[in-house]
C-alpha cells in the first residue's frame, strides 16, 4: 500500500507526546481527549503514550487510561505505566557521561547539570530542579560524582539562562552530536535533555511498532516540540500542535488545533471515520 493509499485509511498506531499535546500546561487530560483515545483502543489500534518524562511522572497517565504503551525518557525506556515496570532500556554509558559533562562545560555558559538514573534524580548544587523539587535537596559539587552508573537522561541547564533553548541546542548538538542525542522539550526554558547516541522517542516507537508488525505507514504521531522531532519524521501521517515549535510545522504532515482546544482527540475522531 502506497503513502498515499494508508493517509486515507484509519491507522493501527496512534503515538502522542504528553505535555503540551494531549496534556494541558498546568491542566488535566480532557474528557474528550480521554474519550478519544479510548475509542480508537477499542477499535484495536495500538496507543503509544511518548514522553520525555521519568517513570515517576506517569501516574496521571495511569489514572487517565487503563490501556496504551509508555515511551519514557525521550525514548530511553519502554514502560508498564500500570504495572510500574521498565521492560527495555536504552541507557547512556558513563564514559559518554563523563565525556559530554566536560564538553559542555566549554561551550555552554554556567551550566549546571542533573541526571535521571534508575535510583533517581541527581543534581549540582547550582542546577534549579524547577520540575523536580524535593527529589534532591542536596545537590553535589560537580555532577560527576553521579556518573558511574548508566543514565536514562542528562540534563543541562543555562542557570543565567545567557542562551535560548534553542541556542543551547545548536552549541550541544555541534560539540556533542556525534556521540549523544540532544534535544529539547520547551523554546522557553533554557535547558536541554540529552539522550544515549541514536535513542530519541522516533528510534523507540519504530522498534516497537516493527515488533507489532506495524509499518511507519500505519502510524499517526503528535507533538509540539524539538523532542518530538524524530517520531514526526517517522510516522506516514504526523501532526504537530498548532502551538508547537516551528521545527515541528516544518516536519510533521499535518497541524492540530491547540492542546487546549483538545486537538489531538479532533483528529482522532476524523481519523476514527476512515474505512479500516
Amino acid at each position: 500500500m502506497s503513502l498515499n493509499q494508508a493517509s486515507q485509511r484509519r491507522p493501527k498506531l496512534i503515538a502522542s507526546d504528553l505535555d503540551g499535546t494531549i496534556v494541558p500546561h498546568y491542566g488535566q487530560i480532557s474528557d474528550r481527549t480521554k474519550d478519544a483515545f479510548t475509542n480508537a483502543h477499542n477499535e484495536g489500534i495500538e496507543i503509544f503514550y511518548v514522553t520525555g518524562r521519568p517513570p515517576r511522572w506517569m501516574p496521571e497517565i495511569a489514572e487517565a487510561f487503563s490501556f496504551g504503551h509508555g515511551i519514557c525518557g525521550n525514548g530511553a525506556l519502554l514502560y508498564d505505566f500500570r504495572g510500574e515496570q521498565i521492560l527495555d532500556s536504552w541507557l547512556i554509558n558513563p564514559e559518554e557521561l563523563i565525556k559530554g559533562a566536560a564538553t559542555l562545560r566549554k561551550v555552554i555558559p554556567d551550566a549546571a547539570f542533573a541526571v535521571e538514573n534508575f535510583h533517581g534524580f541527581h543534581r549540582e548544587r547550582g542546577y534549579n530542579p524547577r520540575w523536580d523539587k524535593g527529589q534532591d535537596d542536596v545537590g553535589v559539587s560537580l555532577i560527576e560524582e553521579h556518573l558511574s552508573q548508566p543514565a536514562i537522561k542528562f540534563l543541562v541547564r543555562s542557570q543565567g539562562e545567557a542562551v535560548s533553548a534553542d541556542e543551547m541546542l545548536a552549541l550541544a548538538d555541534a560539540s556533542v552530536g556525534d556521540f549523544l542525542t540532544v534535544t529539547h522539550s520547551n523554546p522557553n526554558e533554557s535547558l536541554l535533555e540529552i539522550s544515549a547516541h541514536g535513542v530519541s522517542k522516533g528510534s523507540t516507537l519504530a522498534k516497537v511498532a516493527q515488533q507489532l508488525g506495524i509499518t511507519k505507514e500505519d502510524a499517526v504521531t503528535f507533538g509540539d516540540n524539538p523532542n518530538d522531532l524524530s517520531m514526526l519524521a517517522w510516522a506516514g501521517r504526523s501532526y504537530a500542535m498548532k502551538t508547537g515549535h516551528p521545527a515541528t510545522h516544518a516536519i510533521a504532515t499535518g497541524i492540530a488545533p491547540e492542546c487546549n482546544d483538545d486537538g489531538v482527540a479532533q483528529v482522532i475522531e476524523e481519523l476514527l471515520n476512515l474505512p479500516e
